[in-house]
């Protein structure tokens, strides 16, 4: 038998995380992850893209998909999936847990990105795209966004994903299998000490 697929060497899962935030490149299985990892923990799901997608490819205003974000991260857990601008991918990567940055070989993530596409087309979305919107409009523009993540963007999360503040938090995930084996240990690890996970004493009121 092999070796398990190694996630990453500094990732340290100590307990049960409730804030998980998900990203990396079209096609590579996050809102599954991020859906089969809710439903384990039983925190509630949320997509960067129902937010800044409006009807017809249009794009939210940047205070209303802010709002939103800031208002997920507030919340006691949370599983996000997806980008949006950098200055809330760093704010989301403080408040997180953990993070997995599902970086997969280029070509699955197009194999799977334009299966997904096809399917959406067909008229069998599976939670893609956002609601208001076709697929098809969008085919080439997918195929030269997906180029450009992974030329431009993934350079910028590595960094953001080695520094010291964010390693040890940072699953990288470079196969399916790493990818079932961060699922696993999620979902199996350790509940939190009830002082990380309970409410605030009240304050007392003034006599």
């Amino acid at each position: 038998m092999g070796h398990e697929p190694v996630i990453a060497p500094h990732f340290d899962l100590l307990a049960r995380p409730r804030r998980i935030a998900i990203i990396g490149n079209a096609g590579g299985g996050k809102s599954m992850l991020a859906r089969r990892l809710g439903a384990a923990l039983d925190l509630p799901v949320r997509v960067v893209d129902d937010v800044q997608w409006l009807p017809g490819w249009q794009r939210a205003p940047l205070e209303r998909v802010a709002a939103a974000h800031a208002d997920w991260l507030a919340a006691d857990g949370w599983v996000i999936d997806g980008w949006g601008g950098w200055d809330l991918i760093e704010a989301r990567f403080r408040a997180a847990d953990a993070v997995a940055f599902v970086d997969l070989p280029l070509a699955r993530h197009y194999w799977w990105a334009l299966r997904r596409h096809a399917k959406a087309i067909a008229g069998r979305p599976d939670g893609w795209p956002p609601t208001g919107c076709e697929a098809w409009p969008i085919t080439a523009h997918l195929v030269r966004l997906m180029w450009r993540v992974h030329r431009e963007l993934r350079p910028r999360l590595l960094e953001l994903s080695g520094r010291a503040e964010f390693r040890p938090r940072v699953a990288h995930i470079r196969s399916v299998g790493a990818m079932r084996v961060f699922e696993r240990d999620v979902a199996s690890a350790p509940a939190p000490a009830a002082s990380r996970t309970a409410p605030p004493p009240p304050i007392p009121k003034p006599r």
